[in-house]
Order: structure tokens, then sequence, then C-alpha cells
């Protein structure tokens, strides 16, 4: 689809500017007044793992002049073979700010607004607002249905993606011109159908051949140049190194996007929308069979360290509530067997629960009644 420039010329390319583009100003789609526009572009990148690394090197290097970067977690050494951003001295610090020096060093002329939070019902609009055309770079069904209802709302344009294995997909959503994310899944898979990299795995530079068609689709609406993939899903199959397009129609019926749309609002939780809650407790009973059993599994007491050290169950390790809300509990947490969370009396480790779910710990449960329950079995 032709479609008119997203973003108007910016001021006049300074000699230093002009020098570091050039090979991107003599292209003849693009030249000077191209690179003013996307000089001009204030581009959000939702995500800075597996595809936002790469795609917000290409944003850099292309010359966005302003880009946002959310992201609420930290760097684990299993993100190292396809998280390119980061390296081995990383490990542990919040991505938003790695991401945000090494991007600097790559490109001075560009301005970062860094997010080092999870994105919600909370601030997303206000976030979303301020920018010209989103990157939905994130790994979970809730937080994209929350970026696609947002961006409905405002009107935003958004460049999805995802990886699995050997495999990609990536779709430029905007419903004032075509379908949303919502038209090619009008409701989400039930969650224990759903791999995470840590179960399914995925190829490290998949995420590169994906994110490069994100930012190339990015910059063209910038610039109004090339034909805009709205209305079509992008499908790449790396063992066999084919591309293949399907079409996306826009669904007359769609709850957020059609002329009569029965949702004008964001949802309250998009959590339960997309079943994470579902079968979430284990009961004190089950927990004492799954030991008893020596069943593999990772136990969590998420109290305080005085309450831990007054009673505590057996295996289990502290990593107080705090832990999750910062997110820094996410590097000790493991990605390949189940997680349970219990606290006193089961509010703090809900709580603590809901958190590792959203941010793709779907393999999680949390002891029912606490540790309350467990003494009185």
């Amino acid at each position: 689809m032709k479609t008119p420039p997203l973003v108007n010329p910016g001021p006049p390319l300074s000699g230093e500017q002009a020098r570091r583009y050039s090979r991107q100003i003599v292209i003849p789609q693009i030249q000077a007044s191209g690179q003013e526009r996307i000089q001009n572009a204030k581009v959000l990148c939702i995500g800075a793992g597996g595809l936002g690394s790469p795609a917000l090197l290409y944003l850099a290097a292309a010359g966005v002049g302003t880009i946002g970067i959310v992201d609420f977690d930290t760097v684990d050494e299993s993100n190292l073979h396809r998280q390119i951003l980061y390296g081995q001295s990383d490990i542990g610090k919040k991505k938003v700010e790695i991401a945000r020096s090494k991007i600097e060093e790559s490109n001075p002329l560009v301005k970062i607004n860094s997010y080092p939070i999870r994105i919600d019902t909370t601030n997303v609009l206000e976030i979303m607002s301020d920018y010209d055309i989103i990157i939905d770079a994130t790994d979970n069904f809730a937080t994209r249905y929350l970026i696609n209802d947002a961006a409905v709302l405002l009107n935003k344009p958004y460049v999805w993606g995802s990886v699995n294995r050997f495999d990609g997909q990536a779709a430029i959503f905007w419903s004032s011109l075509g379908p949303c994310y919502r038209c090619l899944h009008p409701t989400p898979p039930a969650p224990e159908t759903v791999q995470n990299c840590a179960e399914a795995g995925v190829l490290g530079v998949l995420c590169a051949s994906i994110a490069s068609m994100q930012v190339n689709e990015v910059i063209k609406a910038i610039t109004g140049i090339g034909e805009i993939q709205i209305g079509k899903l992008m499908i790449y199959e790396g063992l066999e190194a084919e591309y293949s397009k399907i079409d996306i129609q826009k669904n007359p019926q769609c709850v957020i996007c059609s002329e009569s749309p029965t949702q004008l609002k964001l949802l309250d939780n998009y959590e339960v929308f997309c079943g994470v809650e579902v079968d979430s407790e284990i009961s004190a009973a089950e927990l004492r069979t799954k030991i008893a059993n020596n069943d593999d599994f990772f136990l969590v007491d998420v109290r305080e360290p005085e309450e831990f050290a007054h009673s505590r169950i057996p295996g289990s390790v502290l990593i107080p509530v705090a832990g999750f809300i910062d997110a820094s509990a996410f590097r000790l947490l493991p990605r390949d067997k189940e997680i349970i969370l219990h606290c006193h009396s089961g509010i703090r480790s809900a709580s603590a629960l809901s958190i590792i779910q959203n941010a793709g710990f779907t393999h999680s449960r949390h002891l029912g009644g606490g540790i309350v329950a467990w003494e009185k079995q």
C-alpha cells in the first residue's frame, strides 16, 4: 500500500549528519528530504531483547532522531546468543541502561528516551502518544494485545514481529488504513499451547532477520517510499530460506477497530484476557507431593529475610518480593523448569506471580494460602 510520509521533514541536515548518512542520502528515493524526515521521526521500541536489540541498532544507524526504549528486564546469560546489544559484563544490569549506552556510542547524534518499566494499562497511552510509530518487540501475548489496543485508540501505526526456532513473522498494523493485530488474532491461544524461547528455542540470527524487516517498514512509513506492507503477514522460514506473504483482512466485527467497535478502551487486565492466571495456584498437599516425588521445580519464598529465618519450606530459595517489583529477581529465575512462589498467606506471592508471568515466566504457580496453609496441612 502506498501511503504519504508519516513524518514531515525537520531542519536541514548539518554537515556532520550529511557525512554520516551520505550512503543513505544518495539513494534516489530518500535523498536529503527523506533523511530529514528520518531525523525528525520519533520511534518507540517496546522490548530490548532478541528483536529489540538489532532493531534499536538499525534505527540509530539510520539516523532516527528520537528513539524510545521500553524494557524492565535485566540481562541474563541466556540472552547473549541473540540479544546482540549485550555482553558478558552486562549480566545483571538493566537492559535499557546498557542499550542507551551502546546506541549513544553507535550514533551520538540521536536522542534516546529510556523507560525502565513494565508497560501496562496505566502508562501505555502516555508513553506511546509521544511517538510517530511503534515497534512491538515483545514476547508475550498479553503485552501484544495491550500495544495493539493502545495503538488503535491513538491511531498509531506499529510494526509487530515474532520469532520461534527457525521461523519468524512480521507485520505493520495501522487500524485507520487496514487491519489491527486483533483482526489477525481475535482471541489469544491457550497459555499451555504457547512455548517461550526457553521451551522452544530460537536461532539467534533469526532475530536480526525479522528485526530488519520491522525497521525497513518503519523507514518506509516515515519517508513514504515503497509499498508499506499494511494488510500483509510477512513470513520467513529460515531452514528453507523462503519468504512469503499472506493477506490479512480487516475484520468487520473486530471488537476495537471495526466501524462499530464494542471495545473503546483498554481492558482492565490483559493477563486475564490471555489466560495467564488460569491454573496458577498449587495447594499445600500438591506441593508436598511434588517434594516427596523429588520433582524438578524451583521453589521461591518471597517473604522478608526475618520471616524466612523463623520458618521455611524445605528447599525454598529466598527472593523478597521487592526483587520482583524492580525486576532484579528475574535473573535468578530459571527458564527451563516450573517456578513455584510462596509467602505467608498467598497475597504477596500472587502479586509476584502476576509480574513474572507477564515477563514471560508462564510456567509458574504460587502456593494458595502460603506457608500458613503449608503448616496447617
